[in-house]
């Protein structure tokens, strides 16, 4: 099999699974925490990187939801079985990057990774996060080129894969949408706030020997909670997140 097939069919499997990362990731944050020490980090070097793990996956959200806010139905889905374009999105953030989902993902989840203070852990993370979805993305851009043609290979010139260029920023040909946002993101809010949660309670079983969770941190979990159960009855059950054209 040709090394083009083969990436295509090894894109569309990872494409599958992508929704068990999260599950790796916190079954590797176990060793990582375990053999960090932080006996040699000082209580402000920390809080430092506390506030830039938060605000990483805050962006990460950001990212996602304007995405997500910005795009009709048919795009920027949460399929798990195939491919779904039934129109190519060129406009908004896809101005200033192909796979801004993908890029949005990776800040959410890097932000909890940062959170465990262990720097080489979030430099193997990041690189099996790329090479891991290089070949999503590599299948997706098969998929889009074979059914746009040259309308996909002229805009995939323009727009960086990963690393948004904002000189090329065009705005929306879609209204954002806060819909769609509330109808879509909250479940991975809450398992966003769940991995800061997990890395707490780990960091504060490894050091002390005890299950400890801050207030605040059990106050936005709660809250996360609540808003995710809220959102979901909202959805399955009433009208009031549904839209006309939207995913």
């Amino acid at each position: 099999m040709a090394l083009i097939h083969s990436f295509e069919d090894e894109g569309n499997w990872l494409f599958k699974r992508r929704g068990f990362i999260p599950l790796v990731l916190f079954v590797l944050a176990v060793p990582a925490v375990y053999f960090t020490d932080y006996s040699t980090m000082s209580a402000s070097f920390m809080s430092c990187i506390n506030y830039t793990a938060a605000i990483l996956s805050v962006a990460g959200f950001a990212v996602r939801a304007y995405t997500i806010g910005t795009t009709p139905r048919g795009t920027s889905g949460r399929n798990t079985d195939k491919q779904v374009a039934e129109q190519l999105n060129s406009s908004g953030i896809y101005s200033v990057v192909r796979h801004p989902l993908y890029l949005g993902n990776y800040l959410m989840w890097i932000g909890i990774v940062l959170f465990t203070k262990n720097f080489s852990f979030t430099i193997i993370v990041s690189l099996l996060y790329w090479i891991y979805y290089e070949r999503i993305m590599f299948a997706e851009e098969r998929f889009l080129e074979k059914k746009f043609g040259n309308v996909y290979l002229e805009w995939s010139k323009k727009v960086p894969a990963f690393l948004p260029r904002l000189s090329g920023f065009r705005k929306s040909e879609v209204s954002f949408s806060m819909k769609s946002v509330l109808r879509r993101e909250y479940s991975g809010v809450l398992a966003t706030v769940i991995g800061f949660v997990y890395v707490e309670i780990l960091m504060g079983y490894f050091r002390w020997n005890a299950f400890h969770v801050g207030e605040k941190f059990l106050m936005v979990l709660g809250a996360a909670a609540v808003a995710a159960l809220v959102l979901r009855s909202l959805k399955h059950y009433t009208s009031v997140l549904s839209e006309e054209g939207r995913s």
